[in-house]
């Protein structure tokens, strides 16, 4: 298959989408995603929510908030460092910014969502982590705990999306 397409200054078009889609899928049924590939995306993901979460989960506890605003501020930071990495790499690779925002839109939504969710329910369920302090080792165990569980979660639910040519998978394209 020839990838020239793929490799111009302004990206890839609607086409190269549409074609990367269309090797997703075939006959109708997913073709599927590694389990490696689906790893790797998470990891990509987690990278940018655990900067986010961990700003946000430390400077809340620090300036001593309350439980709600400092979960606020961890999921808008982890949101906004999980598009960030994303955005870079499309840019570098020759995306333009209205393009490179949907790309990273499209590419991590689900993912920061479903991460979130997991990652923050963890530290809301665990007894006493939402009240701990920065020197505290329940703080920092509920946190990483809420991020080994948070992938564990995530990692198949974008295995489904990149098999079907959705979330990570918009993003190959342009490597």
């Amino acid at each position: 298959m020839d990838h020239a397409g793929h490799h111009t200054d302004a990206g890839p078009g609607r086409a190269d989408h549409i074609e990367y889609a269309d090797r997703a899928t075939r006959g109708g049924r997913a073709s599927g995603a590694s389990w490696v590939t689906a790893a790797k995306a998470t990891l990509h993901c987690l990278t940018g929510c655990a900067v986010g979460e961990i700003l946000g989960m430390a400077v809340g506890t620090a300036l001593l908030w309350g439980n709600v605003p400092t979960m606020a501020l961890a999921i808008v930071l982890a949101f906004v460092f999980g598009y960030s990495f994303t955005l870079f790499a499309v840019r570098r690779a020759g995306l333009g910014l209205k393009a490179a925002v949907k790309v990273a839109l499209a590419a991590d939504t689900v993912s920061i969502a479903v991460m979130e969710l997991v990652d923050n329910g963890i530290i809301a369920l665990v007894p006493g982590a939402m009240d701990a302090h920065l020197s505290e080792g329940l703080f920092w165990a509920s946190l990483l705990g809420g991020f080994v569980v948070a992938f564990l979660v995530t990692t198949p639910v974008n295995k489904w999306l990149i098999g079907r040519g959705r979330g990570h998978a918009v993003v190959h394209a342009y490597h």
